[in-house]
């Protein structure tokens, strides 16, 4: 793939413009009477005009055609993209899928949007107030057609293979262990833009990683990298959450995540290595759900590794990179997740079997590492 440039600086004021047509932006205004070489100025906003400066997100692109310029829009199949989160009954199990295959395109060719899978979420799009979450299996570049996600901004997280993504705004490479956010209507006739609501990604590994230097965990929220806000100050509509490789160090304490309950739904996946909490079922290219207030936790052996370790600052998740979305919102799987995909793990409760009572009545003292 070709080497990129790109420009640096989350949220900040950018601009750029094709080579091929120096001053294509407009100087000292957005939207004059006519734009440099004939363009068509568009105003793209990610926020309210009412919002403060400070949370204004804007840009203005410069257009051959604007994009309302385009005929009627028709209904095709959406396969297996859905918002039906009431298909199939409520599953307040645990869940958990095994690696989704990637079609061989000697069999057949499947592009981004034809390889796209709803498996859970929850929320209305009418209210614009949710979110889905979807595995995309693809094996084919889209050719001449784009995508229009007209419901919020498209997180990717690729777990197989390099993505080359056309934008409005440019191009972008993007590989295992890197992200991106997109908003993405016809990227064919853009020659100019300016402004803070961008594409954008992020390599994972240069996130700084915080924890605990003494005892016990730190809240869970020191790994968000992302939060999609909800109207509740705190609680968020998602949180893109990671486990990067890191030192544990804490003493007296048990290191790996603690069995818990949550009034938040968690989807996990992995990208590549091995989670601490489940190093045997959880596989890279597969994925996790824990609804609202199911429980869940790390498996009997490493329940009882970590109850018996010496507890000396040691690596963890090296060579691992595991990622969650946290939502306040309860979400339901679909259809094809619970049947259609094959994938559904039907014997991830026995993980949890081998875990037997260490209750000592008469003796309050526990039995600590050797």
């Amino acid at each position: 793939m070709a080497t990129l440039q790109y420009i640096s600086g989350f949220g900040n004021e950018c601009a750029s413009e094709d080579p091929r047509c120096p001053g294509a932006l407009p100087e000292g205004q957005n939207n004059p009477q006519v734009c440099p070489y004939n363009l068509y100025a568009e105003q793209l906003s990610g926020s309210a005009f009412t919002c403060p400066r400070s949370t204004n997100k804007r840009s203005w692109l410069y257009r051959i055609l604007p994009s309302v310029s385009h005929k009627p829009f028709e209904s095709t199949d959406q396969g297996h993209v859905t918002n039906n989160w009431d298909e199939v009954d409520p599953d307040p199990n645990q869940l958990r899928w095994k690696p989704f295959e990637i079609p061989k395109a000697s069999q057949k060719k499947v592009d981004f949007v034809s390889g796209l899978h709803t498996l859970c979420g929850a929320g209305d799009i009418r209210s614009n107030n949710g979110l889905a979450v979807h595995i995309f299996l693809c094996n084919t570049s889209m050719g001449d057609r784009c995508f229009y996600n007209s419901d919020g901004d498209f997180l990717i997280v690729p777990q197989k293979g390099k993505l080359l993504i056309y934008t409005e705004f440019g191009k972008m490479i993007v590989q295992p262990n890197e992200i991106c956010v997109i908003q993405n209507v016809s990227p064919f006739n853009v020659v100019a833009w300016h402004g803070n609501y961008t594409p954008y990604k992020y390599n994972l590994e240069n996130f700084m990683v915080i924890n605990a230097v003494a005892y016990d965990h730190a809240d869970p929220s020191i790994f968000t990298v992302l939060t999609a806000k909800s109207l509740r100050p705190g609680v968020a509509i998602a949180d893109f959450v990671i486990f990067p490789p890191r030192w544990g160090v804490a003493d007296k304490t048990f290191r790996p995540p603690y069995y818990h309950r949550n009034c938040m739904s968690e989807f996990m996946g992995l990208i590549k290595g091995h989670y601490e909490a489940k190093e045997g079922g959880f596989l890279p290219g597969g994925g996790s759900l824990h609804s609202t207030m199911t429980p869940h936790g790390p498996d009997a052996e490493c329940f009882e590794k970590a109850s018996k370790a010496k507890l000396v600052p040691e690596r963890i998740a090296d060579g691992t990179m595991a990622f969650m979305f946290e939502s306040s919102l309860s979400m339901a799987v679909t259809k094809w997740g619970l049947k259609t995909s094959h994938c559904l793990d039907d014997n991830y409760y026995k993980c949890w079997e081998p875990l037997k009572s260490h209750f000592t009545p008469n003796s309050r003292s526990p039995a600590g590492p050797k």
